[in-house]
C-alpha cells in the first residue's frame, strides 16, 4: 500500500487520480488525501474514506499560480500573496470562477461561491500535480477529527485500506496545515497555520481580521473539536497529574517528558506536534497534559490545534 515516491510510483499515482481513485501524498504541511477535484464521484470518495461532513469545503491543490487562476478570481491582494508565499503553505479563499471548461465539483466548495486553493512546495506533491494534469482536492489523510498525519505510516494506520495508494515522501517539514486567508470582503484569517500571521500581514501591508465565532464553516479546520487524540487533553499544564502523560515545551520541561522542542523553537514544535500527540496517544494515557506554548508567530497555529484537540468531542465525526 505504501510506495516510495519515485518517478514510477508518481506516474501510477497520477493515473489513479485521473481514473477517479484516491492517493495519499506528502505535502510540506501534512499528508493529503487526494482526488480529482473536477470529478464529483472521486471527491465523494474522500468524504466516505474520512467520514467527513459534506458541509466542510476542501482545499484544491494546483501546480502553479496560473493553474489557480483558471479556477479562482484574483485581485491585487491575491496576486501579492501568491507571489510572496507560493509555492508554500498558504491557502487563499477566493471567488470561484464559473467560466471554466471543467468546473470543480460542488462537493469541493461545499456549494459556496468561493474556493480554497494553494500551490504546495513539497517536491513529491508538485511532481504528482504536474503528472496528473488535474486539480487535486486534498484534505488531511486521516479519519475526520483525529490527529493529522505527518508520515506515510500515520496514513496507513488511519485509512490505509480506504485509499488506492500512499506515496511515501518522508516526514512533513512544517507539521501543521496551511494557513488559510480570505480576502473578501476584507483580508481575514480563517485558520492559522504554517505561515505566521505576521508574515501575511507584512506582505499585505495591513492587519488581518479574525473570523467571527458565530460565522459558518467557510474553510477546513474551523470546527470546535478537531485534531483530537483518543485521550483527553489538558492545556497550560506545569506538570503531569496522576494518570496523565506530559507533553513538554522548552528547557524547563522534565527531562523524561516528550518535548515538542527542548530549545523552545516554535518551528521545531510545529513540526513535531502531531507526531508527538500520536506517540503519546499510543501509550493510552488517561489524559495528555500540555505545557504552555507562546502565542506568537507559529505559536498561534500550535495553540489553535491544541485548543481544538482539547475541546469536547462531538458524538459524530467533525472533519478537518
Amino acid at each position: 500500500m505504501i510506495e516510495n515516491a519515485d518517478g514510477t510510483a508518481i506516474e501510477r499515482a497520477a493515473h489513479i487520480l485521473r481514473s477517479g481513485g484516491l492517493v495519499a501524498f506528502p505535502t510540506e504541511t501534512v499528508y493529503g488525501l487526494g482526488a480529482d477535484a473536477t470529478n464529483g464521484v472521486a471527491v465523494a470518495r474522500i468524504f466516505e474514506a474520512k467520514g467527513r461532513p459534506r458541509f466542510n469545503p476542501l482545499i484544491v491543490h494546483v501546480p502553479d499560480a496560473d493553474a489557480a487562476r483558471r479556477f479562482a478570481v484574483f485581485d491585487a491582494e491575491a496576486d501579492a500573496l501568491a507571489a510572496r508565499f507560493w509555492p508554500g503553505p498558504l491557502t487563499l479563499v477566493l471567488p470561484l470562477r464559473r467560466d471554466v471548461e471543467q468546473p470543480l465539483s460542488d462537493l469541493v466548495t461545499a456549494g459556496l461561491d468561493t474556493v480554497a486553493i494553494r500551490v504546495p512546495h513539497h517536491p513529491v506533491a508538485r511532481a504528482l500535480l504536474e503528472a496528473a494534469g488535474v486539480p487535486v482536492a486534498a484534505p488531511s489523510a486521516n479519519i475526520s477529527g483525529r490527529i493529522s498525519p505527518t508520515r506515510a505510516a500515520h496514513v496507513a494506520e488511519d485509512i490505509g485500506a480506504r485509499v488506492n495508494m500512499i506515496l511515501d515522501g518522508g516526514a512533513a517539514d512544517a507539521g501543521l496545515e496551511s494557513t488559510i486567508v480570505a480576502l473578501k470582503p476584507r483580508p481575514t484569517m480563517l485558520r492559522p497555520g504554517a505561515v505566521a500571521r505576521e508574515d501575511v500581514e507584512a506582505a499585505l501591508g495591513a492587519p488581518l481580521a479574525d473570523r467571527g465565532e458565530g460565522d459558518g464553516v467557510t474553510a477546513p479546520g474551523q470546527l470546535a473539536s478537531h485534531y483530537a487524540p483518543n485521550a483527553s487533553v489538558r492545556l497550560h499544564a506545569s506538570e503531569a497529574r496522576p494518570g496523565e502523560t506530559l507533553l513538554g515545551f522548552g528547557p524547563a520541561a522534565p527531562k523524561n517528558a516528550m518535548n515538542l522542542s527542548r530549545a523552545g523553537d516554535l518551528r521545531e514544535a510545529a513540526a513535531n506536534l502531531f507526531a508527538c500527540l500520536r506517540a503519546l496517544d499510543a501509550e493510552k494515557p488517561g489524559r495528555i497534559a500540555v505545557m504552555p506554548i507562546p502565542d506568537k508567530g507559529l505559536g498561534e497555529a500550535i495553540n489553535d490545534r491544541l485548543r481544538r484537540a482539547a475541546a469536547t468531542k462531538p458524538t459524530t465525526s467533525s472533519g478537518d
